[in-house]
């Protein structure tokens, strides 16, 4: 099992806290040969450990980027479907006021018609009530002519020809 760069250090730490410290002093006693093969890998491998950690960065930096455009592209395309969801509502607007005004001309229309028709109709009532009257009173003198009559008068104005 290989150590990576960090394990290698804390385990350099871990024998120097817990290395034998030397009586009046700072100083504490280490084996050589173990501290520097543990340092010499952790040297070894530290380039590979930065690598990798320079790649995590960049893959994340990447990463983040293509959130940010991604984002952006969303955004722009919400306000674009916003813009034309706006525009079909004042279209569909329009259509209604437009259909509205074509529905009060149409009622207009129709109530002026409506008015011509029964002024058409109340003048050919008018003429057939006095057509009316003159045939009732043409009635009411024939009548009366009649009620004046004798019979003989009435036969002859049946028959002419007498």
């Amino acid at each position: 099992m290989t150590m990576d760069s960090i394990e290698k250090l804390n385990t350099a730490i871990a024998i120097v806290e817990e290395a034998r410290g030397v009586p009046l002093s700072a100083s504490c006693v280490v084996h050589r040969g173990e501290m520097l093969e543990i340092l010499e890998g952790a040297r070894d491998i530290l380039p590979t450990d930065l690598d990798g950690a320079q790649s995590i960065i960049n893959d994340r930096d990447r990463i983040i980027e293509e959130g940010r455009t991604s984002a952006e592209s969303m955004i722009a395309s919400a306000r674009e479907d916003v813009a034309r969801m706006v525009e079909q509502t004042s279209i569909v607007q329009s259509a209604r006021d437009e259909a509205q005004r074509i529905l009060d001309e149409a009622r207009e229309l129709a109530e002026e018609e409506r008015r011509e028709v029964e002024a058409y109709i109340d003048g050919r009532l008018a003429t057939l009530e006095v057509i009316l009257n003159k045939t009732m009173d043409a009635v009411a003198r024939g009548r009366e002519r009649l009620e004046g009559a004798d019979d003989k008068d009435i036969l002859s104005q049946l028959n002419p020809d007498d």
